[in-house]
């Protein structure tokens, strides 16, 4: 009896030791799983701002990382394997981010990492990994620099300077605007970005740029900026800023009778959710404009059902973070599998030919191992009840 229980005793503890697959639900200090790859999972590493100020486009990256990961393995994962996603916390910060970094490689073992979200922590965490040699993709790390630390870190998303000159393109050859201005956060790379990109088109493609307003970061009151633009009446003034920060400002030009058009880039994927049913704004936003990776109204049937699983799940409408999530998990494990191997190089040799079908569209990589598709040109309209919903003016390429 002593040694059939001993038996038993044993059985049970290497059940406990072998390695979860799937979705791990990460705590203040991260999901740590399993250290080192298994026979029959391949460990695939996240990082996102969990908590704190940035956390939601964080969740909303891991979020929808987590529902591609369940598809994926419940089609029967990546090289007859199941994906094992450990996914930690850097709170938005760049230290975190390092720190996390080096857990995920060094203790995790894992082969990749989606990963990170924001741009700051995305570029110095791609630093590292070209220095290591680990494959990284980034759902939503819009600077230009992040893919330029070397041949390892790839993106899902559009780059600033891109959609910059191209809402400049759409300004002059779509809208005819032969005055524009900006009017930008000076305390955001990803503002600033567009900004600049955005300016310097607009002169080559011979516009004038009437005003460019910076205004410190946290900012809430544009008065000055907005009286300054106001002045010069523009034809169009861009806002490349995320969407909390359109709506204040729109109001305020409203106040000002600002006849302008406005224009955007992907930050204002989220203005309708934040209007949170005010109707004000109708009259202003059917004279604007923005750019996206995708489009919320858009009759693709592999969208609508992400859409519809991830409100279900969550409770809370998918954003454009959760849409490049989910693309980017996609992408990275798409590319292992035509790798047929975890081996580093030959995962990244794979995403040099990358042609995959997802939620933003086609995607390709150019030599910078940025995106190639058409962006989608979004503006506004009411439902029939006169809420503000989105409207598909169509897809742009400049």
């Amino acid at each position: 009896m002593k040694m059939k229980k001993w038996l038993a005793l044993l059985a049970a503890a290497a059940l406990l030791t072998v390695p979860l697959s799937g979705c791990s639900n990460p705590d203040d200090e991260g999901d740590t799983g399993a250290s080192g790859n298994t026979s029959d999972t391949i460990k695939i590493g996240g990082l996102a701002p969990l908590t704190g100020e940035l956390s939601q486009y964080g969740n909303a990256v891991n979020n929808a990382v987590k529902m591609a990961v369940e598809e994926i393995n419940e089609n029967g994962g990546v090289l007859g394997k199941k994906i094992d996603y450990i996914v930690y916390d850097e709170k938005g910060d760049v230290t975190e981010a390092l720190n996390a970094y080096n857990k995920l490689v060094n203790s995790d073992e894992v082969v990749a990492i989606v990963g990170d979200v924001t741009s700051a922590p995305s570029k110095a965490v791609a630093q590292k990994a070209n220095a290591d040699g680990m494959p990284i993709i980034t759902a939503s790390g819009t600077d230009a620099a992040i893919t330029q630390t070397g041949k390892y870190a790839y993106r899902a998303c559009f780059i600033d300077p891109y959609q910059g000159q191209l809402m400049a393109d759409y300004a002059s050859k779509e809208l005819g605007a032969q005055k524009v201005a900006v009017l930008y956060d000076s305390g955001d790379s990803y503002s600033t970005g567009i900004a600049d990109a955005f300016e310097a088109a607009a002169k080559e493609l011979g516009m004038t740029v009437t005003n460019k307003e910076g205004y410190a970061h946290g900012s809430t009151d544009f008065n000055a900026q907005l009286t300054n633009i106001k002045a010069s009446n523009p034809d169009a003034i861009l806002l490349p800023v995320y969407y909390s920060d359109v709506v204040l400002i729109l109001k305020q030009a409203k106040q000002k009778g600002i006849a302008s058009k406005f224009l955007g880039a992907d930050g204002w994927d989220g203005v309708v959710p934040q209007l949170d049913g005010d109707t004000g704004l109708n009259d202003v936003l059917a004279n604007a404009y923005f750019c996206s990776q995708y489009s919320a109204s858009s009759d693709d049937p592999a969208l609508q059902d992400f859409l519809s699983s991830y409100k279900k799940r969550y409770g809370i409408e998918a954003n454009m973070f959760a849409v490049l999530g989910y693309d980017a998990m996609h992408i990275l494990a798409d590319a292992i599998e035509r790798a047929g191997s975890t081996d580093a190089d030959k995962i990244i040799e794979a995403m040099k030919s990358t042609n995959y079908s997802g939620l933003t569209g086609t995607t390709t990589f150019d030599e910078e191992r940025n995106p190639v598709r058409e962006a989608v040109i979004t503006s506004f309209g009411a439902d029939e009840k006169g809420a503000c919903v989105y409207k598909v003016i169509g897809t742009y390429k400049a």
